[in-house]
């Protein structure tokens, strides 16, 4: 861990976030596991596939 490091650490723990801001990262970090839970769970969809392997579809 190197100095700046330190400095974050020392001036985060001086004035810490506010707890709107932890719950809201929290619920964030919340939401991006559940999604990726159903994804695990039921698969990606199909409809949710490109037809085209090549990248961008007739533009």
């Amino acid at each position: 861990m190197n100095l700046r490091w330190m400095l974050r650490a020392k001036r985060w723990a001086q004035t810490p976030p506010s707890a709107g801001r932890v719950k809201f990262v929290l619920g964030v970090i919340a939401l991006c596991l559940l999604l990726y839970a159903v994804e695990r769970v039921f698969g990606w969809p199909d409809w949710l596939t490109p037809n085209s392997p090549r990248g961008r579809i007739g533009l």
